[in-house]
């Protein structure tokens, strides 16, 4: 009698249903939840085979890497308007993680802005070309991210806890206008604050942030684009009436956010 391959047959055929519903009864493989970190049995095959020069995946990575699914070109991302503001983002609300063979960038949002979360997931979108990955956080969060190779050097920013590196507003950013706008639109959206007291006619426009050099980099850019910030240990302000809403115009914030107001 000729062998078949039941997991080659359709999915409609009743010897592939019979395969399927078959598999729920077989146990576990040994290795399952196991790696060469947490396991000498999955570490010293990972050695043997390393050591022999044996790559099970070769012919199929080839493979995913000739019709497009695994990239095996990573140039620079271009230096526009949306990757300027999602660098914005990232120095504001994003984070970037380095494993021994690629870089996550994650994107942590609060539920209350929709339109930002939205805006995110485009900019990431059209900027690497991926498929994004999106899970809930702790309370009211949103959390959106990537893997890819090289992420950290592309944009301009350095992996790991934030508080350990001098962040800065990539060189590029500082040639046009336009960009830095772009940039603190992502900025603002990440970490800006709007409040009216209107019994007492308060306004203040606030960025928060607890790293020196990119309260610095965000004072700079306001006095470039003719406001005037005061600088402060954890934040940067606007307090003029006619700054705050010139502002709030010129980068958007009625559309993404509102202002708290005060009556």
């Amino acid at each position: 009698m000729k062998k078949f391959l039941p997991q080659l047959l359709p999915k409609n055929d009743p010897r592939y249903k019979k395969w399927k519903k078959s598999l729920k009864k077989r146990p576990s493989p040994w290795n399952k939840g196991k790696n060469k970190e947490t396991d000498p049995g999955v570490k010293k095959i990972s050695s043997t085979m390393r050591s022999k020069k044996i790559d099970n995946f070769r012919k199929w990575r080839n493979k995913q890497k000739k019709t497009g699914e695994i990239k095996n070109y990573y140039p620079p991302l271009p230096k526009n308007s949306k990757t300027a503001e999602l660098i914005g983002l990232t120095l504001g609300d994003g984070n970037l993680y380095q494993y021994p063979r690629t870089e996550q960038l994650l994107i942590s949002f609060n539920n209350k802005y929709p339109q930002i979360i939205k805006r995110a997931r485009l900019l990431i979108k059209n900027t690497f070309n991926k498929t994004l990955s999106d899970g809930k956080g702790a309370g009211n969060c949103t959390r959106i991210w990537i893997y890819e190779k090289y992420i950290s050097k592309r944009l301009g920013i350095p992996p790991g806890a934030k508080k350990n590196h001098n962040l800065r507003i990539p060189k590029w950013i500082w040639k046009s206008e336009k960009l830095l706008i772009s940039c603190l639109i992502g900025l603002y959206n990440a970490e800006g604050s709007y409040s009216i007291h209107l019994p007492t006619c308060t306004y203040n426009f606030g960025f928060a942030n607890s790293n020196k050099t990119l309260l610095e980099d965000v004072h700079k850019a306001l006095k470039i684009l003719k406001y005037t910030p005061h600088l402060r240990k954890n934040k940067v302000t606007l307090r003029k009436k006619n700054e705050t809403k010139s502002f709030a115009t010129l980068i958007k914030f009625k559309y993404y956010r509102k202002a708290t107001i005060a009556r």
